[in-house]
């Protein structure tokens, strides 16, 4: 693995990678963020996604619906600069976050080596397939394009064009089928094989920023009907583990009128997040004259809605 010193300064790559967009692609145009959208900024209107990481942890965003074998995804990202040791910024397709069985498919970059990427991919839960592949760059350095095709027979892994990483499926052994979310999120990884992974946290150059663009998701072969299973807000939206939790503080001893609590979280929340919604609103419902207390039903909605339990 190559040390920061050994790191070779290329160019930065221009803004959008309109030669390197894989074929039945469009712009990934609405996310949800799973736990801290304080922490991370979508500028939708310039396809731009940044995540920060500083004393309040940092956050994960996803698709907001699931894609299908057969299609591919990329985005350009720029690492975040200074001393990132203990940290694990990433760009990956799985099927559900924190599933014991799922299927997964990264692009993983560790902290303490910013010149390295890693490669990786699971199927039912089980991994074990990771490489590690030496950058010309240094990925804090500028903006660099970073691709997944997956298919029903390979997997492909590109950066800036280049095919770094095949893998190509074996008769009678486990490929991952599983219908997947593309997800990106900074995190501390320091408690990893004793910080071997990716180095130990220290901070000093907190915040640090890592940002997306031109970031792409198969056109058509998606499940956009499907629930979301994290019935989570939209960034730039107020989290509907937050307004609930907001709603369980008003609500204490009467002080507010817990129906009305309640009915203001649900208008906090995403009007598109129709479970979010509902569960802000199903606390009106139950808290009638004091026959639950206030607080305890908004602590349920704040259950029901929160999608930041199992932090990657």
């Amino acid at each position: 693995m190559a040390s920061e010193s050994e790191c070779v300064a290329v160019a930065e790559p221009p803004h959008v990678h309109v030669h390197l967009h894989p074929d039945g692609t469009e712009p990934l145009a609405h996310i949800a963020v799973d736990y801290c959208p304080e922490a991370c900024h979508h500028a939708s209107e310039d396809g731009e996604i940044h995540v920060t990481y500083d004393d309040r942890g940092g956050a994960r965003w996803r698709s907001r619906c699931r894609f299908l074998p057969g299609g591919a995804v990329a985005a350009t990202i720029r690492a975040p600069a200074g001393d990132t040791a203990g940290l694990n910024y990433n760009l990956y397709l799985s099927s559900l976050e924190g599933s014991r069985d799922m299927d997964e498919i990264d692009f993983e970059f560790l902290g303490h080596d910013k010149c390295a990427v890693q490669t990786n991919f699971h199927v039912a839960g089980g991994g074990g397939r990771e490489q590690i592949h030496v950058l010309p760059f240094d990925s804090s350095d500028g903006f660099h394009h970073y691709a997944i095709a997956w298919g029903a027979d390979a997997i492909e892994w590109r950066i800036d064009g280049e095919l770094i990483r095949r893998e190509e499926r074996v008769a009678g052994e486990p490929w991952p089928e599983k219908p997947m979310f593309l997800y990106a999120s900074v995190w501390d990884a320091s408690h990893i094989n004793d910080g071997k992974w990716t180095g130990t946290y220290h901070g000093r150059d907190a915040p640090y920023v890592c940002s997306y663009r031109d970031i792409r998701v198969p056109l058509a072969l998606s499940l956009e009907d499907e629930e979301d299973p994290y019935k989570c807000a939209c960034v730039g939206d107020a989290s509907a583990a937050i307004a609930a939790a907001d709603a369980a503080e008003q609500v204490d001893a009467g002080d507010a009128p817990a129906a009305a609590a309640a009915a203001d979280a649900a208008e906090e929340v995403d009007a598109g997040d129709a479970p979010a919604a509902t569960a802000a609103t199903d606390v009106a419902e139950q808290v009638d004259a004091g026959d639950v207390p206030a607080s305890a039903a908004a602590a349920d909605a704040v259950k029901e809605v929160d999608a930041g339990a199992g932090k990657d």
